[in-house]
């Protein structure tokens, strides 16, 4: 059964740690996820990431629709026992992917048409259809489709999207009852066409240029057996860019359909790291204390800690698995890696560096890689043999990058935790 609990509170700060129970597992915040896109992370095995403690893995609706489909998915019995993880995972709805990768997209009140970017087919993604698809995956949290656009942009085209995410978190409410069992069939697909095709029960105050009514329905409205999955959570998505106005709106209207968590989404697509700072001051402080709160995309080391202060529990990115297929890794400075270590504050100073191991500065370089890795490899092979690793294109060198620069981002969220138990942050 699902609840958030906030075990400790920060006195020189918003930050705080809490326990998020899910179906399959207790995950200490804050937590990063790493990114399993297509049911992998890249490089590394499932014991690999247990290996390197991660609570939960993130995993993502429109890449798994496309690649293996979700007949297999479903025959598979849901993604953890496809890629055999026990652990929790969160899904995102595909909207993003659809935003960035999808050349060829139309966007309606109703759906989210668009190309795939591998075979160039046609697919539509309703609200309905990615809480399905999510179901079908089997995903502990579910995001709700939210349209997201780029930086900058028009503040017309931002106010629409605001628009659209609203109605959608609003119209998510009416679908959870179509169970996962009926998932990939063509009766359930039909009938979630033509649910998105139906008219929303409309109450509330009227929007001005849609002409149309925002319902009031809560979420507490839907009986708990009606879920699509057995405790799956349903987190909606504040959307808003950089005009204040528009993120509060967001925030306010998402908080009366009172979903399991929220996410500020819509940030990590260009804009200045300190408009992004601004836009969580704006947020945090509309969203419920007793909900997780999660920041989508974000971000480099020094980010995510200014984040954690402000208030933010959850974190994904690609940032260190990334970066480690091109070479840059992320490293404790020395004598700041100790996660156990007492009377010190290491987050509030420099506490970490990075370099790109394809320098030529490393190829005469003898020294271990990671001397305070746990990972055996990390330690006993030298940069100089990553370095060559990286120049003869050797699967292994984006291996030992990616364990690198997880491990790293990992025993950060570990420090932020003890430094937040220990009243420095």
């Amino acid at each position: 059964m699902f609840y958030f609990k906030v075990k400790s509170k920060s006195k020189k700060s918003s930050a705080r740690i809490a326990e998020l129970k899910t179906n399959h597992g207790l995950i200490q915040t804050p937590f990063f996820m790493p990114i399993a896109t297509v049911g992998a992370v890249k490089t590394l095995s499932v014991q690999d990431l247990k290996m390197l403690g991660a609570q939960i893995i993130l995993s993502n609706t429109y890449h798994l629709l496309l690649r293996p489909g979700m007949s297999l998915m479903k025959k598979a019995g849901g993604l953890r026992q496809f890629m055999n993880w026990p652990g929790p995972i969160l899904t995102d709805s595909g909207g993003f992917q659809v935003y960035s990768l999808s050349k060829i997209r139309r966007v309606t009140d109703r759906a989210v048409t668009f190309q795939s970017h591998i075979d160039g087919k046609e697919h539509v993604l309703t609200p309905a259809k990615a809480l399905q698809i999510q179901a079908t995956i089997g995903s502990d949290i579910a995001m709700l489709l939210d349209e997201c656009v780029g930086y900058p942009a028009k503040r017309e085209e931002v106010e629409m999207a605001v628009e659209r995410t609203t109605l959608w978190a609003q119209e998510s409410l009416k679908h959870k009852s179509i169970k996962a069992k009926e998932l990939g069939t063509d009766e359930a697909n039909h009938r979630a066409d033509e649910a998105s095709r139906s008219e929303l029960r409309y109450r509330g105050q009227k929007n001005k240029k849609s002409k149309k009514q925002f319902i009031t329905i809560s979420y507490n409205e839907l009986r708990e057996g009606e879920r699509s999955e057995p405790s799956q959570l349903f987190f909606a998505i504040n959307q808003g860019g950089v005009y204040k106005d528009l993120r509060l709106k967001s925030a306010r209207d998402l908080v009366k359909l009172n979903y399991d968590g929220y996410a500020i989404g819509g940030l990590a697509v260009g804009e200045p790291w300190p408009k992004a700072l601004k836009v969580l001051d704006w947020v945090i402080p509309e969203l419920p204390a007793n909900k997780p709160r999660y920041l989508m995309g974000v971000g480099y080391p020094e980010q995510i800690v200014e984040a954690v202060k402000r208030g933010v529990d959850m974190f994904d990115c690609v940032i260190p698995t990334r970066e480690a297929r091109h070479g840059k890794l992320y490293m404790w400075k020395i004598g700041r890696s100790d996660t156990a270590r007492h009377g010190r504050a290491v987050l509030a100073y420099e506490f970490y560096t990075s370099f790109n191991i394809l320098n030529a500065c490393f190829t005469k370089d003898f020294s271990p890689i990671n001397e305070f890795s746990k990972i055996p490899e990390l330690r006993n092979y030298t940069k100089a043999y990553l370095h060559h690793l990286f120049k003869i294109k050797e699967p292994l060198a984006q291996r030992l990058a990616t364990f690198n620069n997880l491990e790293f981002y990992l025993q950060l969220m570990a420090r932020i935790r003890e430094e937040i138990r220990q009243g420095f942050i």
